[in-house]
């Protein structure tokens, strides 16, 4: 081989290499698939993977999972935190193929389903978040990464959920979500599928928030009433 057909080959073997590393990313945001009055929602970061189905007509939560993802080779494979079926089918791990489609996510789970990604809308407390501790904060023993009692809340393009697990084996205890708004220290949500109560859904919830050390300070009344101060940390 000379050496112009050696670099050529070279330069051929790296565009393949980008070309893969391009593929296989996955922008972050909200997606949506709708089926026989299921709504299917993916919330994605660059690192985390939430999927949740519910119905919004009569409202019932279907079921909801989620953890640390990567997706390579056309595969998206997501090493799961919680999962809210696990006591049927004992699920730790989902693999998945997948490709991109003018910007949306195909997924081959038991059908393809194509979700259509939804329009960026950052907001003031984006992100994912671990509660650590009630306020105010005077010191108290702080719930971090390394218990395995979670409660975790990611905040993404307008939507919202809470999920509360347990780690080890695989406990799942509850999980809330819908949209919210963040600006000028007030926050609200507006719950679309809770499932501990199907009967919460179409409640709004208005809080005050500030953030203080890098720490969200959540603070207001719960649903009955009662005063709450919660403080939650980065993940």
């Amino acid at each position: 081989m000379t050496a112009p057909q050696s670099s050529l080959l070279v330069f051929s073997l790296f565009l393949s290499s980008l070309y893969t590393t391009l593929s296989a990313q996955i922008e972050s945001g909200v997606y949506y698939f709708n089926a026989d009055n299921y709504t299917n929602e993916l919330k994605i970061d660059s690192s985390y993977f939430i999927h949740s189905v519910y119905e919004k007509s009569p409202a019932r939560f279907i079921k909801t999972s989620g953890g640390f993802y990567t997706a390579e080779n056309d595969t998206l494979k997501i090493d799961l935190e919680f999962h809210s079926n696990y006591r049927l089918d004992s699920l730790r791990t989902l693999s998945f193929p997948y490709r991109i489609e003018s910007g949306n996510l195909v997924i081959q789970m038991n059908d393809q389903m194509k979700f259509k990604k939804q329009p960026n809308a950052n907001q003031d407390l984006d992100g994912t978040w671990l509660f650590a501790t009630r306020g105010p904060d005077e010191g108290q023993k702080r719930r971090g990464e390394a218990n395995t009692r979670k409660t975790l809340k990611f905040l993404l393009d307008g939507r919202f959920q809470w999920i509360a697990f347990d780690t080890e084996g695989m406990q799942f205890k509850g999980t809330g979500g819908g949209s919210f708004s963040s600006a000028n220290g007030i926050y609200t949500e507006d719950i679309e599928y809770f499932s501990r109560d199907n009967n919460r859904v179409g409640a709004s919830l208005e809080f005050n928030y500030e953030i203080k050390d890098a720490d969200w300070h959540h603070t207001g009344k719960n649903s009955k009433g009662n005063p709450l101060y919660e403080i939650w940390s980065r993940r």
